[in-house]
């Protein structure tokens, strides 16, 4: 396997748009870490054309997935945490070139869990909840109980994550094993959801219960960053601004979902501003209390 991956590096470094090359061997047989493959090689380039490629070969009855990715496109991963397998990858993984230490740099930042990091991945995975959550509120009272159920179990996923980062930590691939030792109480609710002999609609309502009292109270914490925005000016903030904000632009879509809650805690005011008297339609503001 070593001589393999020289012969991939040794290609690859005469590619000057190449910054990094990260290798990452399958840990087993029923492995879905590297999606089945013998060998992922992560390729980080600037050149445009190439990113955002996969390649599938053998080379010496090795099968090898290659992956071209952006730094840009790379971070943007991480911060969002969709591709579960990633951050392994980056912590796991063997670096084999590393052009202006992009890597090694990336990699200590990861671990490093810097707090700018936590405020973003925490508004977007409470973004992510809180929508989930509704969802599954509105379908328990219209009696679609197996997607009010869907939608709950993706909620206390999110939850869990948002556990997870509050301690530090970035989450895993196995959520449910990190959560069992940071949070038996949030553990001990997806047991109930999950393998309870309650009725279905029972425990869905549970969990539902569990979310407002317990996950509310979170949002706060969670929505610091977009709050420190609206107290960063003494002026109202229009929602077409919010959405241009730098840092908000991960929440952007759901930023009124998550204004119209933060008002209703009383954690934001909404300001009826019109720039014409004459005006009947009033636009509505928002600042923080």
């Amino acid at each position: 396997m070593n001589a393999i991956k020289e012969q991939l590096v040794a290609r690859l470094r005469e590619d000057e748009a190449v910054i990094s090359i990260l290798a990452v061997d399958n840990p087993s047989l029923v492995s879905a870490i590297t999606d089945g493959f013998d060998l992922l090689m992560l390729v980080i380039s600037n050149e445009d054309l190439k990113t955002d490629q996969q390649y599938h070969y053998i080379k010496d009855n090795c099968r090898i997935q290659e992956r071209w990715i952006s730094p840009s496109y790379l971070e943007q991963l991480i911060l969002h945490g969709e591709h579960r397998n990633l951050i392994y990858w980056i912590l796991k993984g063997e670096i084999l070139l590393d052009r202006e230490t992009y890597l090694e740099g990336l990699r200590h930042r990861t671990l490093e869990f810097p707090a700018e990091l936590r405020e973003h991945k925490l508004i977007i995975e409470f973004s992510k909840f809180l929508r989930r959550y509704l969802v599954s509120k509105e379908y328990i009272v219209e009696d679609h109980v197996l997607d009010a159920y869907n939608n709950i179990l993706d909620a206390l996923h999110h939850w869990a994550r948002i556990v997870i980062i509050e301690a530090g930590i970035h989450p895993e691939v196995t959520v449910w094993r990190q959560i069992k030792s940071i949070n038996p109480g949030v553990y001990k609710l997806y047991e109930e959801l999950t393998l309870s002999t309650e009725t279905l609609k029972q425990r869905v309502q549970l969990v539902l219960l569990a979310c407002e009292f317990s996950v509310m109270n979170k949002m706060e914490r969670c929505c610091k960053m977009l709050l420190d925005v609206l107290s960063s000016r003494e002026q109202a903030w229009s929602l077409y601004e919010l959405q241009q904000h730098e840092k908000l632009a991960d929440v952007r879509m759901e930023l009124p979902l998550l204004l119209n809650r933060l008002v209703k805690k009383s954690l934001a005011k909404e300001i009826i501003y019109t720039s014409d008297k004459h005006v009947s339609e009033l636009e509505i503001r928002y600042m923080n209390m």
